[in-house]
């Protein structure tokens, strides 16, 4: 799908603009990302930080400018797994008092 379709929000857009905008390479790439899972919103962190790493390889002096705003961290927060005894991660069955 075209990029405008998939990302409707102007805050998504710009969020995978980020790299290029901070290493000022903005039109100089054709870019086709395949992402899967998740949301929309967390797609275009996903990409945003495919592409900051793609620049990185492309070009090591276009780092210190992603690096600085935060483009080349990972998100490393994960769905908390299901316990034994409970309906999901934390959420315990009604409490029966008799």
């Amino acid at each position: 799908r075209e990029f405008l379709d998939y990302f409707p929000r102007e805050t998504d857009r710009e969020m995978i603009l980020g790299p290029f905008i901070a290493t000022n390479t903005c039109g100089m790439f054709d870019m086709i990302v395949r992402v899967e899972a998740g949301g929309v919103t967390g797609k275009a962190g996903a990409i945003r930080h495919g592409l900051a790493r793609a620049l990185e390889k492309y070009n090591p002096d276009y780092r210190p400018p992603m690096k600085r705003l935060g483009f080349m961290t990972r998100d490393r927060r994960v769905v908390e797994s299901k316990k034994v005894g409970k309906k999901k991660a934390r959420k315990a069955p009604q409490w029966v008092r008799r």
